[in-house]
């Protein structure tokens, strides 16, 4: 596979912390890659670059083997990065349709058009084919989001970030406080982006996801490379023996870094 969006030795330093420290990171069309590692292993500041939220201090980017410059999260948006935080940035006073099209509102034409009158029918139709091609199972693209399981709501913020048609989605722990059967979900969702041609970056703890959803497993440690796996051919013990430097009983364990096995 091509890689669609890879960073070479990148580094990022913030005061006297150095966050990132010359690494190494790609994904190709098609591909799930999850990035794992302990709390300040540099995961966050990584996914931060590549969404345009934090600029490297060096390195290279690439998109399409082609040099990128993001500056900015319209750069990214621009090449065709989308990102999906933690915090899902839903409004709960909105209902599904106007979530997804927050800020990208389609407009009525003709004679209203200067009043900037939103297609409430037209994003209707866009949202529910969106949502059917994604298989996310929604009431009705009118119930407000407050009423929404956690999984659903996360399956709108991911389906919106699509909106664009981007080429690769950065997901930061799309499954985390998520019960069982919303994990599932949100899960299947990836495979659902894979399997359309999306390149998906996801940033987890709960290494039993990556494993269900993984083609390959980059792991940082103290903001450097530490290792990188492919899933299917790769234990637990040895993605905790990495992101720890641990080896042996203790990482088999994974009782050093409060990561599930």
């Amino acid at each position: 596979m091509t890689a669609v969006l890879s960073l070479a030795s990148i580094s990022k330093r913030y005061g006297a912390v150095q966050a990132l420290d010359g690494v190494d990171f790609h994904v190709s069309t098609g591909e799930v890659v999850a990035l794992v590692g302990d709390n300040g292993a540099g995961k966050s500041t990584l996914i931060k670059i590549m969404a345009g939220v934090a600029q490297p201090d060096s390195g290279l980017i690439e998109f399409e083997n082609r040099p990128a410059v993001i500056h900015r999260p319209h750069d990214a948006t621009r090449l065709g990065i989308a990102t999906v935080y933690q915090d899902l940035a839903l409004c709960d006073n909105l209902d599904v349709v106007s979530n997804l099209f927050l800020g990208r509102e389609i407009l009525r034409r003709g004679a209203l058009r200067p009043l900037r009158i939103a297609n409430r029918v037209q994003m209707s139709r866009r949202g529910r084919d969106l949502l059917r091609r994604l298989r996310v199972e929604i009431p009705d693209v009118r119930v407000p989001v407050a009423a929404l399981s956690g999984g659903q709501r996360q399956a709108i913020a991911i389906a919106r970030s699509l909106l664009g048609n981007p080429k690769v989605v950065l997901l930061d722990e799309p499954t985390a406080a998520l019960g069982v059967t919303q994990t599932a979900q949100v899960l299947e969702l990836i495979k659902e982006l894979k399997s359309q041609g999306h390149g998906v970056v996801v940033i987890s703890h709960n290494l039993s996801d990556v494993f269900d959803v993984a083609d390959r497993i980059s792991v940082l440690r103290m903001g450097r490379n530490a290792g990188e796996f492919v899933a299917e051919s790769s234990t637990s013990a040895q993605i905790v023996a990495a992101i720890t430097g641990v080896s042996g009983e203790h990482a088999r364990n994974g009782r050093e870094t409060g990561v599930r096995p």
